[in-house]
């Protein structure tokens, strides 16, 4: 699955990495521990230019009474997508980069559970095959929401869990995108566990256990200092600000 998530690069990176536009009031920072409900960024397309924004962070269908089933909705399984009502029409229509560039999970070990950040051996960034939805209450609130596709894990992640978030091939992504095709078998065909040879993982701080911290620390190679983690991951503060628990995939 994919409970939690960094996305620390700067802005003008990620812009020219995944082209995108944004609007006068678009504000970012960076992000070492991002959490689910919280506002995550992720990128639409019309079929002529590509948009970037907020999402809330677990997928709300339209027709939901209220919000809080998005808690339950934060991974979607590329399997069966398809044939879940919450998510087989956006899965057809709505779909959505989420960049990121690392990743958590945490593997069992005879001490408890150790939190391990994936990355790109080339510490670039990359993006999550996702989903988004709206809804609106009854009252006229009106919430823009996505969900993260995981699939089963590559022979190395298999060790640690055994799902996986579906990271797309740059050269999937203007398909994944494209509003015209609406066939999802297409896609689960296509989409396969990410090569585990292009993967890294290391023991990051405890600290990313909790999900209201999220500073550098949070990315720190166990028993390394902070200016260390800076210094090796190259993370630093954007020049914007802006805008939980980890739960099981929907089942709806």
């Amino acid at each position: 699955m994919c409970g939690r998530y960094t996305l620390i690069l700067d802005i003008s990176l990620l812009r020219e990495r995944f082209r995108f536009e944004v609007g006068e009031d678009f504000t970012y920072v960076p992000r070492y521990n991002i959490a689910p409900t919280q506002p995550v960024l992720a990128v639409l397309s019309d079929g002529r230019r590509r948009r970037g924004g907020y999402l809330r962070w677990g997928l709300i269908p339209p027709w939901a009474k209220d919000p809080s089933i998005g808690h339950r909705m934060i991974n979607a399984r590329l399997e069966t997508a398809a044939e879940k009502p919450a998510f087989r029409e956006a899965l057809r229509r709505k779909r959505c980069l989420i960049p990121a560039d690392g990743f958590y999970e945490w593997k069992r070990t005879a001490s408890g559970k150790v939190p391990v950040r994936c990355v790109l051996r080339s510490r670039r960034p990359f993006a999550f095959a996702g989903l988004w939805q709206t809804w609106r209450s009854p009252a006229g609130e009106t919430v823009h929401s996505c969900t993260i596709l995981t699939t089963r894990a590559n022979e190395r992640l298999a060790a640690i869990h055994d799902r996986m978030p579906v990271i797309l091939p740059p050269d999937l992504e203007e398909a994944w995108l494209d509003p015209a095709l609406r066939e999802p078998d297409l896609f689960r065909e296509l989409l396969q566990p990410y090569p585990e040879e292009e993967l890294e993982v290391y023991e990051v701080n405890p600290l990313v256990n909790r999900a209201g911290i999220d500073t550098p620390e949070c990315i720190a190679p166990a028993g390394r200092s902070q200016e260390s983690a800076r210094l090796s991951t190259g993370g630093g503060r954007a020049e914007n600000s802006a805008a939980g628990k980890d739960r099981e995939e929907g089942s709806p």
